[in-house]
């Protein structure tokens, strides 16, 4: 895989790794664990609010009216 970058971006990696004491690539390869995770929770949460509304639509409803 090739990453390119802009100068921009690439000038605020290397300040972030300097930063951190770690290498260039360390630190995008976190990032990229790091988006992987958190859209994977957000798509558990959409099955979950998905499975809730399906088969508890009556008493949400209920809820909603009161």
């Amino acid at each position: 895989m090739t990453l390119r970058l802009t100068e921009a971006e690439t000038a605020a990696l290397r300040e972030r790794a300097e930063s951190e004491g770690r290498s260039m690539q360390e630190v995008v390869r976190a990032a990229v664990r790091e988006y992987v995770e958190r859209h994977d929770h957000d798509d558990a949460v959409d099955r979950a609010a998905s499975w809730v509304t399906e088969n508890f639509r009556e008493a949400l409803d209920r809820l909603g009216r009161m």
